[in-house]
């Protein structure tokens, strides 16, 4: 009952984001807010409503510290982008045939905050935290990715490829950083730069998604499995190679620091006294 209820607070307060900024038609300045207050908002929503079902402080959504973690992740989400869309363009899939748009750029920095923040409280917060209290950390990792990736079917231009690489760069790799680091704040860093220097700064698609242009005029071309068509970068190869080198750093540090969760056992059946 507690995984539908705050699974319900935070997917109410991302439609009422999504029907805003589709109703702003992109306007800048408008999408740009709606994109951040939809993010607050479900941080907000998703603290009031783990502490009201669980009756405990959410150390994983903790303000002190956030902006460090968030910085951390960040820097990794940014970095992965760079070192695909470099390995892509060296191979000739990628160059840039101009300037893109400066307000579609902000505009998809609402878009993708909003985004980042709702996903990983809904797929990370939620779903993986209470099946992994359940199940296991291996469990909650395999079942999330799959959910994760199948998502994305829903996309415009969506692939079944698409979606199994979204469950193993993305869904396996934000779940090991949740692991890694026992708070939301580092996947959502990294959820957010992957996907904001994919279309807000090299112009290129993001999931499938249709997303207006960015800062860039970027052109992807050849192979679909070295540039991932039209799905975007996200279904390169490439893409799926570098999620599985994160995911395996991020899981090798939880095991480190001891982080990995055993499936809870049931109890035993009380024994019968025989007279």
């Amino acid at each position: 009952m507690r995984l539908i209820k705050q699974l319900a607070v935070v997917l109410l307060i991302s439609l009422i984001g999504g029907q805003l900024m589709a109703a702003a038609n992109w306007n800048t300045p408008l999408a740009l807010l709606i994109g951040f207050g939809t993010a607050i908002a479900a941080l907000f929503g998703y603290r009031w409503v783990v502490r009201r079902t669980e009756r405990r402080d959410v150390t994983e959504a903790a303000w002190s510290g956030a902006a460090a973690a968030v910085g951390r992740g960040l820097l990794i989400g940014l970095g992965m982008f760079v070192a695909v869309i470099a390995n892509i363009a060296l191979l000739g899939g990628y160059h840039v045939a101009g300037w893109g748009s400066v307000s579609g750029a902000l505009a998809l920095f609402g878009f993708t905050a909003a985004t980042a923040v709702t996903e990983e409280l809904m797929y990370r917060g939620v779903l993986f935290r209470i099946i992994e209290g359940r199940l296991g950390t291996w469990a909650a990792l395999g079942l999330t990715a799959a959910l994760f990736g199948l998502s994305h079917l829903l996309n415009a231009n969506a692939t079944l490829w698409g979606a199994l690489a979204i469950a193993v760069e993305a869904g396996g790799m934000l779940g090991a950083a949740y692991v890694a680091t026992r708070n939301l704040w580092v996947p959502i860093g990294i959820h957010f730069a992957w996907n904001f220097a994919e279309g807000g700064i090299f112009g290129t698609e993001i999931s499938g998604n249709n997303t207006p242009q960015g800062l860039l005029d970027g052109v992807l071309s050849g192979p679909s499995m070295l540039t991932g068509g039209a799905f975007g970068p996200e279904g390169s190869v490439y893409s799926v190679g570098a999620g599985l080198l994160v995911t395996i750093a991020f899981l090798w540090l939880a095991r480190r620091r001891g982080n990995l969760v055993a499936p809870r056992r049931r109890s035993a059946p009380a024994a019968t006294l025989v007279p």
